[in-house]
């Protein structure tokens, strides 16, 4: 046995009867040989790593936008932390740790500049709408490798498309990734807001931190250790946990997601996106050469949708500057 069927004999002596197992995958859209080395799974991580997509998560936003300071998070270091939340659940569950790193690892590709706001933005602008979880799928299918995409396995697409709305995942580790991702920014988002001097603390409800633990690293071991001990044949937490996990999201969005210091600049960033929309609407050829072919072959406004989707934070901001900002203002 080569390297990779010596892993895949290791999953089906370790893994649950409930894992997906590497050697069972649904396989990629246009077959390939199986890697010496590497599983299917593991191939899938390791694409989206090296992908460009996964590189601009660096310099898009997550809840602050333009942080002036290097703490806050990204897209891409809340890409990691979830990443590392679902591998703790999937391990603990003897469930396949690569299949969920994949997911994690590409379920926020597709996400635009300027967090929510510009999900929001690009959700009202165009009439086909605009969902970051779609997105992603249409990433990795149809938009990375000039067009080619990653030709990634379907229960990665799987686990991507099902990471935040609408029916789970057909695979477990499909289903951690939904309940990682709200842990993860949960948690993460009340630190940059005490980083933000908008939120501390003491400033959540005692009554919540009794419940749910007296700082982050308690709040994140004791949801997490909830999951998996409610952990069956469905990924979930207890309802008394659940319940708990709401009352804190309910108090974030009075304290955090809807204070004037978080959203100060929101309303600047949606119209920096209106107009980037609307410029490339009027002047599709002004669309770089692989987005002229989408508006060729799909709609001017899928195209125009990609193309915004796509840029980072910084991206963005420079190109609204060479397009709407006079040279010698920018001095």
């Amino acid at each position: 046995m080569n390297i990779r069927e010596k892993y895949e004999d290791t999953e089906k002596r370790i893994l649950s009867d409930s894992a997906c197992l590497s050697c069972n995958s649904k396989g990629r859209t246009v077959y390939e040989e199986p890697d010496e080395i590497r599983t299917c799974f593991q191939r899938d991580r390791d694409r989206i790593i090296h992908s460009q997509s996964f590189r601009r998560l660096k310099h898009k936003t997550q809840v602050f936008l333009a942080p002036s300071g290097d703490h806050y998070r990204t897209r891409l270091t809340h890409t990691l932390e979830v990443s590392q939340i679902a591998r703790t659940i999937a391990r603990a569950l003897r469930l396949n740790e690569d299949l969920t790193e994949a997911i994690a690892l590409g379920h926020d590709l597709g996400h635009t500049p300027f967090g929510h706001a510009g999900e929001r933005a690009l959700d009202s602008l165009s009439p086909y709408g605009f969902k970051h979880y779609e997105q992603s799928v249409r990433v990795v299918e149809k938009l990375e490798k000039n067009g080619r995409g990653l030709n990634l396995t379907d229960e990665v697409k799987n686990g991507i498309l099902c990471h935040t709305k609408g029916e789970d995942a057909y695979t477990l580790e499909g289903q951690i990734i939904r309940i990682a991702d709200k842990i993860a920014y949960i948690n993460h988002d009340i630190d940059d807001a005490e980083r933000a001097g908008v939120l501390s603390e003491e400033g959540i409800p005692l009554e919540l931190r009794i419940k749910l633990g007296m700082s982050k690293t308690e709040r994140i071991n004791n949801m997490v250790l909830d999951v998996i001990n409610n952990s069956t044949d469905k990924i979930l937490m207890s309802d008394e946990m659940w319940q708990n996990f709401n009352e804190l999201h309910n108090f974030m969005f009075v304290a955090v997601y809807k204070n004037p210091v978080c959203k100060s600049e929101e309303v600047k960033a949606v119209g920096m996106i209106e107009k980037l929309y609307n410029y490339y609407i009027n002047n599709p050829d002004k669309l770089p050469a692989e987005y002229r072919n989408i508006a060729e072959n799909e709609a001017l406004e899928i195209a125009v949708t990609d193309y915004i989707a796509g840029m980072s934070d910084n991206y963005s901001v420079k190109i609204f500057n060479q397009l709407f900002v006079p040279m010698f203002w920018l001095e």
